[in-house]
């Protein structure tokens, strides 16, 4: 039986949901989130909206999650790392291997290892621009 793409809202959602059930057993990323998402079921909804904004770009995302990132950055004493991005963007990969094919799906990867790479370099950008001032 053949996957189906990406295309609504709803599918989004189960991504992101089944992503995160990932991320919070995992033992490297378990202890960011789960100690940092105070709300889940908010958090996944904001989320989804992230996400079917870059994907579908029908829908405006409001947010910053590159100041978000750096914040809990700076509550885990600065210890976030590359290995921390390849766990998270492996997790996205799995999940959406398991889930869904297609160019939507292909599309989410590749936006998934940018944003990642973005993340990563402005997390230690923001952490020098600290021990600059």
């Amino acid at each position: 039986m053949s996957k189906k793409d990406l295309k609504t809202r709803e599918d989004v959602f189960l991504l992101v949901s089944e992503f995160y059930k990932k991320v919070r057993k995992d033992d490297k990323l378990g202890p960011f989130f789960n100690e940092t998402i105070i709300d889940w079921p908010a958090h996944l909804e904001h989320l989804t909206s992230f996400w079917e904004s870059s994907l579908f770009l029908k829908t405006k995302f409001y947010g910053n999650p590159l100041e978000a990132h750096a914040k809990v950055d700076k509550a885990f004493n600065h210890s976030i790392t590359e290995l921390h991005f390849g766990i998270w963007l492996n997790l996205w990969f799995q999940t959406i291997n398991e889930l869904y094919e297609g160019d939507y799906a292909e599309n989410a990867k590749r936006r998934a290892r940018k944003m990642g790479t973005f993340m990563y370099m402005n997390i230690f950008s923001e952490r020098n621009k600290k021990k600059d001032m």
